[in-house]
């Protein structure tokens, strides 16, 4: 392990961030459940940054992907793909979005690359409207509508961006509002806001903020800023990477917590989809992707084998209802959280929906974030046999939960007390 990290460091790149003081290397998987080099068995509350989606190893995705790559495993967008197609049409069917087109990618950052390409050709302007505590990828452009310091390492950008509140609902100006105020008065900043600068292209949002903790505005603060938009002339550009297909439990697509004005022009996807396989994709109204007046390809979006995954995880998926087993779960999973946090003056909050939880520490008797505890509980928990993620924006440090949506209630329990575990040995 020690010579593989002595090798990862002369090669790869200093900013290319690793868990743990001693950097864990992953060597199988079967249900909710990895195991590392030394032989370690761990329960799995990340899901490789919320891409195993399902389970690991699931038998229909292995099966699905090793019969397709005894066939063909790629042959690029330039000719007939049966399993893409296949793919394109049920998610179009599932997206909400009248007339919809699919364009597959290798990843959610290109995915939302695409977006901006379609959105700012289709009208005709550069600027976008982004979330504060956002992020959307590590491109170029992605970096450029990043509301987020530590991950936006250049300030260069070919877009100009405009950042809007509302992402975060209880830091920020707008925190001691309820939730009716605050959405008032998020609406009364994005008209303002509009009011000094040139018609934007899009507005782009994650319904829960992935990266930046977990966070989420009340529901229905998407709707409320659509009618803004709408007067405009300016898409709504829903960034489903982390809370597409069921996560949040309530809802098959995150955007559906703020549909009371129909659904967003674009949205993006990728992670789960797969469930571990490079997917990614754009859903859009045909006439928003079909703006583009020259030529495009991908040529590993929606090879074969990918596609072949995607399917046969999405049936998986719906057939299990792991949607609802994420909100049942799920709801289990957070009510024992917060009552295992209740008296630790350092938890600030315990927020999320479905198996997408986020749990904000910060030091006690203050509001200021707490990364040393953070990066203690990680060690803590892996040394208890569970690993989580981590996250957080501006002056905030978040552990992030989000197991497979296949999780039992039994290991949703286990989990949780190698977690409460943690947590107290690091108070």
């Amino acid at each position: 392990m020690n010579d593989l990290h002595a090798r990862h460091r002369r090669v790869l790149p200093d900013w290319l961030a690793l868990y743990y003081d001693r950097p864990l290397e992953i060597t199988h998987g079967e249900g909710r459940h990895v195991w590392d080099a030394e032989g370690n068995r761990y329960l799995d509350f990340f899901g490789g940054i919320l891409t195993t989606m399902t389970a690991h190893a699931l038998p229909e995705v292995t099966k699905a992907v090793s019969e397709q790559a005894g066939r063909i495993i790629h042959s690029s967008t330039l000719y007939l793909n049966r399993p893409m197609v296949e793919l394109a049409e049920r998610i179009a069917r599932l997206s909400g979005i009248p007339d919809a087109r699919v364009f597959f990618t290798t990843s959610g950052t290109e995915a939302n690359d695409t977006a901006l390409l379609l959105a700012t050709a289709f009208r005709r302007s550069n600027t976008i409207l982004a979330m504060r505590n956002s992020y959307h990828g590590r491109s170029f452009s992605a970096v450029g509508i990043t509301g987020n310091r530590g991950w936006s390492p250049t300030s260069l950008s070919p877009l100009q961006t405009l950042y809007v509140h509302g992402g975060v609902r209880t830091r920020g100006p707008y925190a001691a509002l309820d939730d009716t105020e605050f959405i008032a008065a998020c609406v009364e900043d994005l008209k303002d806001l509009l009011g000094h600068t040139r018609p934007p292209a899009a507005l782009i949002a994650e319904p829960v903020q992935g990266v930046g903790g977990f966070t989420s505005p009340p529901d229905g603060l998407y709707a409320a800023f659509r009618e803004v938009l709408d007067a405009h002339g300016i898409l709504w550009i829903a960034d489903e990477v982390q809370t597409g297909w069921g996560r949040t439990g309530d809802h098959f697509w995150g955007w559906q917590a703020h549909d009371r004005n129909g659904p967003p022009d674009i949205v993006t996807f990728a992670k789960g989809i797969g469930n571990g396989m490079s997917v990614g994709g754009v859903i859009a109204r045909s006439e928003i992707m079909n703006c583009l007046d020259a030529n495009s390809i991908s040529t590993f979006g929606g090879t074969q084998v990918t596609m072949a995954a995607g399917l046969a995880n999405l049936t998986h998926l719906l057939e299990h209802d792991l949607q609802g087993n994420a909100r049942r779960v799920g709801g289990l999973l957070i009510e024992r959280l917060r009552a295992a946090t209740a008296q630790d003056p350092g938890v600030r909050e315990v927020r999320g929906r479905g198996l997408m939880i986020g749990i904000e520490l910060t030091r006690p008797g203050t509001d200021r974030a707490d990364l040393d505890r953070a990066a203690a509980v990680l060690e803590a928990a892996r040394a208890g046999g569970l690993l989580v993620g981590k996250g957080g924006g501006h002056s905030t440090s978040a552990l992030r939960v989000a197991p497979p949506l296949s999780l039992t209630v039994a290991e949703a329990e286990e989990g949780a007390a190698i977690l409460e575990s943690a947590l107290r040995s690091t108070r």
